[in-house]
């Protein structure tokens, strides 16, 4: 796999989001078929996996941690706080005290004496951001942590963090269907010298292509509540996915193959990482890496699907509230 700079580790540029394996699209899978799962990254090479005390309330740190305990030394482990479960309960709280207790937990689930990259995961808008940062700075000093992430913020909040202490990450959905980054955070993060890390760059499964049917979502999956999986927006959306396995398949490769490769081609500062629970659809990701594109490939794939055709919102109202992420005018 080819190799990319987050912050200051050396990683692949395709990493795996371990979101998937506990949280979020319904019933996950047994504990044994998620150890499966990251062994079979661990083959394929992947070298930086994204958790976050979030998923699975715990129970994806605790999987993570026990699963990749053995090749630790050889990994780049990530996790996230300030957003946990609380009573069965999500709550943001981006307190110095709470960021600390979080790490605490986080550190004991991972099995781990130092997060390699902890990610303030939603900026608690109760709090200033320099707080929570200055709280992430201490774990630093403590050595608990080595470089600190943020998620889903603004570029004018991404500059107020690098004045408190260096960031080395900056996460945020982004892909052919979710553009906001291009409106200033993906050229903040150039100019701040912040590896920028895309979430869901495959959008949340839509752009692989395989005729996603939201009447079959299991309860309990986050895309039921999302916009743009809803009636009118997916069959005005999913229309769009024709030509894009045509397009596929002209360059000779998968439709998740070039959602990734496009990604990746938006600059040298960027990694990607797409979750998922299927060792076929996983080996398909990590292709990718290998997958380059002509100036041409990149102008027309990031044509045929943008935000200006793709309608509906990538949150709910109330999950709009809680980023931080510049908005283009809705359509």
């Amino acid at each position: 796999m080819k190799k990319r700079f987050l912050g200051p580790f050396e990683v692949g540029d395709i990493g795996l989001g371990c979101m998937n394996l506990s949280h979020a699209y319904g019933v996950p899978p047994s504990p044994e078929e998620g150890r499966r799962l990251l062994s079979h990254a661990l083959e394929l090479g992947v070298d930086h996996f994204d958790t976050a005390s979030l998923y699975g309330f715990g129970a994806n740190e605790e999987l993570v941690g026990a699963s990749l305990k053995p090749f630790r030394a050889n990994l780049t482990l990530v996790s996230k706080c300030g957003m946990t479960g609380i009573d069965g309960k999500r709550v943001i709280d981006g307190r110095p005290a709470s960021l600390k207790r979080d790490c605490e937990d986080s550190l004991r689930r991972l099995q781990t004496d130092v997060i390699d990259l902890y990610y303030l995961h939603r900026w608690d808008k109760q709090v200033p951001i320099e707080d929570s940062v200055g709280a992430l700075a201490d774990l630093v000093t403590d050595g608990k942590i080595r470089a600190i992430g943020l998620s889903e913020v603004s570029a004018a909040t991404l500059r107020r963090a690098c004045a408190v202490h260096p960031i080395a990450a900056l996460q945020s959905e982004y892909s052919l269907w979710t553009r906001n980054p291009e409106i200033a955070t993906l050229q903040a993060c150039r100019d701040l010298s912040v590896t920028f890390v895309a979430f869901s760059p495959l959008g949340r499964g839509f752009l692989t292509a395989t005729d996603l049917d939201p009447a079959h979502f299991a309860e309990g999956d986050i895309r039921l509540g999302m916009p743009r999986f809803k009636a009118p927006h997916f069959a005005h959306n999913q229309a769009l996915l024709a030509d894009f396995r045509a397009l596929a398949a002209e360059y000779g490769t998968t439709p998740a193959r070039l959602a990734l490769a496009w990604v990746l081609a938006q600059g040298e500062h960027v990694v990607a990482i797409p979750g998922t629970v299927s060792p076929s659809h996983l080996a398909d990701d990590v292709a990718a890496s290998d997958l380059t594109l002509t100036p041409e490939q990149i102008a027309r794939t990031g044509q045929l699907i943008d935000d200006r055709k793709v309608i509906g919102g990538r949150y709910a109202d109330q999950g709009m509230r809680e980023v931080d992420t510049e908005s283009a005018a809705p359509l």
